[in-house]
């Protein structure tokens, strides 16, 4: 499985619908803008731009400390394991906000977390690549940030 990588790159030097499509996000984050078709075109986008791009951008103040992100984890159904990931999580610095773990079926169980990143000591990339590396750990991916 390949791993997503990440750039930081100065907005003058992005294509324009990239940065439509974040103000289009703003507005709707901000309530500005109740539907996605309104702050589209308020932007001067299409719908089908913004859903192609919206999970791809967003303003790097976004990414820095005090978010909040959900984490979907895949364990292996043994003793111990969501203290493992607990542990790994603690260990950096993450905070955790919620627990929901699904019922093991085929010898694992989903795990969502809501994590607090504002003290985390890496960067959210390699926290998942802790993760990853976790013997308890079949799979990591952010569900949401």
């Amino acid at each position: 499985m390949k791993r997503e990588e990440y750039y930081i790159v100065e907005s003058s030097v992005l294509p324009e619908v990239f940065l439509k499509v974040a103000e289009a996000k703003r507005l709707l984050e901000t309530n500005e803008e109740r539907t996605v078709h309104a702050a589209a075109q308020r932007v001067g986008i299409s719908r089908s731009a913004f859903y192609k791009y919206k999970d791809a951008i967003r303003p790097f103040r976004d990414m820095a400390h005090g978010r909040i992100v959900t984490i979907q984890v895949l364990l292996r159904n043994q003793p111990g394991a969501l203290s493992e990931v607990l542990n790994l999580l603690a260990d950096h610095g993450g905070n955790i906000l919620t627990i929901n773990q699904a019922i093991p079926a085929a010898g694992t169980a989903a795990v969502t977390l809501g994590l607090e990143t504002s003290e985390i000591n890496t960067d959210l990339e390699n926290l998942l690549a802790v993760l990853d590396a976790a013997e308890m750990v079949v799979r990591c991916e952010v569900l949401a940030s």
